[in-house]
């Protein structure tokens, strides 16, 4: 059994936290223009907004490396403005078992949960995945101050 863990990391957002949650339940097939530098290509299987069930597939960039994940999305609660991502297949899951990202946002603050399986010891905890996270909610945040 590999070694369980847990981050979380929160980050401002002066747009509050509600867009945020919009893009990623409403808007995520737009991601990939916002964030071309972090997101190459963005498909949900089954419709254009996600709902509990389906299936998200991206590329995306990982320290000058491109990388690939398909997720699924485990929960959505909108009353808590939540929503929980657990990757299914892709390149993190070469180095952890289990994989779930959890966005959740609440006033001004979006707050991005990484809950993993590390299949060894010796494997580094996920922190440029979280950090991709913040990037790609910072990028979010400034188009929707240009719209």
């Amino acid at each position: 059994m590999g070694v369980k863990g847990k981050l979380i990391a929160l980050v401002e957002v002066k747009c509050g936290g509600h867009p945020i949650l919009d893009f990623f339940h409403i808007h995520t097939h737009h991601i990939p223009n916002i964030s071309p530098n972090i997101i190459n290509h963005l498909e949900i299987h089954a419709g254009e907004t996600v709902k509990v069930g389906s299936i998200v597939s991206c590329n995306y960039n990982e320290a000058g490396q491109k990388k690939s994940a398909k997720q699924v999305i485990e929960a959505i609660d909108l009353d808590k403005k939540s929503i929980t991502w657990k990757v299914i297949e892709g390149d993190v899951l070469e180095s952890y078992s289990s994989f779930t990202g959890i966005l959740s946002c609440e006033h001004e603050w979006t707050t991005w949960t990484i809950e993993y399986e590390k299949k060894t010891e010796d494997i580094p905890e996920p922190l440029i995945q979280l950090g991709l996270l913040l990037d790609l909610t910072k990028d979010i945040e400034r188009h929707l101050f240009k719209k």
